[in-house]
């Protein structure tokens, strides 16, 4: 399984959304000092009921503790757009 794969079922299987987009960046920061350990890149749209009545800051911990150790092991950096249905207009 690739890692934007992995990424997808660990927020799956934690948030149940109902839209989940994982794009790896990684090829954008080639020979950035952080891309030479090996870890990645990634984006994460993500829209779930899980969020409701949560703080922006507390949807970006509530996704890092689903990720679990790939935080260390797999990915660098990831920029995370967590909403609830109503705010993605659905």
């Amino acid at each position: 399984m690739s890692r934007p794969e992995r990424i997808g079922a660990a927020l799956q299987a934690a948030f149940s959304p109902l839209h989940l987009e994982v794009e790896d960046d990684s090829h954008r920061h080639a020979g950035h000092a952080g891309a030479r350990d090996g870890r990645g890149h990634f984006n994460v749209v993500i829209v779930s009921e899980a969020f409701a009545g949560m703080a922006p800051l507390a949807r970006h911990r509530a996704v890092y503790a689903a990720l679990g150790d790939m935080m260390q092991t797999d990915i660098h950096a990831l920029s995370i757009k967590a909403q609830t249905p109503a705010e993605a207009g659905g």
